[in-house]
């Protein structure tokens, strides 16, 4: 009978690699509980029209990538494809606007669901951590965002991504921009599909990565160069506060991502390890979206980073994360006796915090001690009838290989000293 195998384009994590993404996972979210963030979980799925609303409907992600269905009730919903909407719906909904605290700073983690052609790098489930500002339009937020990011990637040792960054403007001057892209994209060779974009969302085109496409680009005008003042003046203060943090940036005036929320800063993390999936994560500011699904004006600014990507990229640097070991002490109980004794020291170890183990199955001593050195223990714990007799065990250091006889009654305090 053949197994069952995981659908294409997902995958499992399972130790020993699960570790180095609790890894990456704990790295990210680290700056952020520093910040003033709070950590908020919202359902595995939502209301469709709450992405065709927010994503946009013109968006690859709405229009061919959303897992969407129907319940047995008639409900219409969606695989969350992003976290933004669904972190904002909440905060919506909890009224957290309403409390006087501006912004409301918040991070996640979570598993997401897009149908995409599966590649490196590019799967149906994959997994973020992300964070949005909620409510507040400042400068210093959409900064602190990027540095926050960098400093996460940073802690992990990662050395050689880029940040690309753009303005995207705001309802005053886009609209301007947006005329002039049209009409220089409707002179061009386009399939049906892409000159339908046009009509509805220009700036998803400049984000086509197709190569007949981005030929024909060369000369398109930028939306830098049709910026209001106040644009201007925002993204130039962005600019500076990430030079005064030290923190490295190119600007990319064809940024534009792939969401139709992002209004003004735009940002993206990218690593050339990684191919043609160079991006490891990215956002900016939102500043229309809560209005799109039925909200106040708050404007929020935010990012989410791919787990698995930052993963890709630190094989990619070869960086290899100092992870704690998940076994400190490993028990090896030789007898019935011995296993009810060791049973009660490992339970008293894990409550003074110790990672220990212990060796199931009633197995003999050369089995038990290869699981041992599987578990990357530091110790073993030895004890058979004859040693438990005298009320000693056996303390067998498995680096050094150095064996000593040690009483039961102080051994806690002798693993706990060794282990410090």
């Amino acid at each position: 009978m053949n197994t069952f195998q995981a659908p294409k384009g997902t995958y499992d994590i399972i130790p020993p690699d699960s570790a180095t993404y609790l890894a990456v996972r704990e790295a990210i979210a680290a700056p952020l509980r520093n910040s003033g963030y709070g950590y908020v979980e919202t359902p595995g799925f939502e209301n469709v029209e709450l992405f065709a609303r927010g994503v946009g409907e013109s968006t690859d992600i709405v229009s061919k990538e959303m897992y969407a269905f129907e319940t047995k009730g008639g409900d219409r919903l969606a695989l969350r494809p992003e976290g933004t909407a669904s972190v904002l719906r909440a905060a919506l909904q909890a009224n957290l606007h309403n409390e006087g605290k501006l912004p409301v700073k918040l991070w996640y983690s979570g598993s997401y669901y897009r149908y995409e052609r599966p590649q490196k790098g590019r799967y149906r489930h994959f997994s973020q951590v992300g964070a949005e500002a909620i409510g507040t339009e400042d400068p210093f937020l959409d900064a602190e965002l990027i540095v926050l990011a960098d400093q996460a990637y940073r802690s992990l040792g990662l050395r050689t991504f880029r940040i690309l960054l753009n303005s995207l403007g705001d309802k005053e001057c886009r609209p301007v921009y947006r005329t002039a892209l049209q009409e220089f994209l409707r002179g061009l060779d386009l399939d049906e599909d892409t000159r339908r974009r046009i009509e509805i969302n220009p700036l998803r085109v400049l984000d086509d990565k197709r190569e007949s496409v981005q030929k024909q680009l060369t000369g398109a005008p930028l939306l830098r160069d049709y910026l209001c003042d106040a644009c201007k003046a925002y993204h130039e203060q962005v600019r500076e506060l990430l030079t005064a943090a030290g923190v490295a940036y190119e600007d990319d005036p064809k940024l534009v991502r792939g969401l139709d929320y992002y209004t003004r800063t735009t940002f993206e993390f990218v690593h050339d390890g990684l191919g043609s999936q160079s991006a490891v994560g990215g956002g900016g500011r939102y500043d229309g979206l809560s209005e799109m699904i039925g909200g106040p004006s708050l404007p929020s600014v935010g990012w989410a980073l791919g787990v698995d990507r930052t993963v890709l990229a630190l094989q990619a640097e070869g960086v290899v994360l100092e992870l704690p070991p998940a076994t400190s002490v490993f028990a090896v109980p030789l007898g019935e006796e011995a296993r009810r004794v060791l049973f009660g020291v490992v339970t008293g170890l894990r409550k003074q915090g110790v990672a220990a183990d212990f060796a199931f199955g009633g197995r003999g001593l050369k089995g038990a001690m290869k699981n041992a050195n599987r578990s990357g223990a530091r110790f073993a714990v030895i004890a058979g009838e004859r040693d438990l007799a005298e009320n000693l065990v056996q303390l067998k250091d498995l680096e050094s290989g150095e064996q000593s006889a040690v009483p039961l009654d102080a051994l806690t305090g002798e693993l706990l000293a060794r282990l410090a």
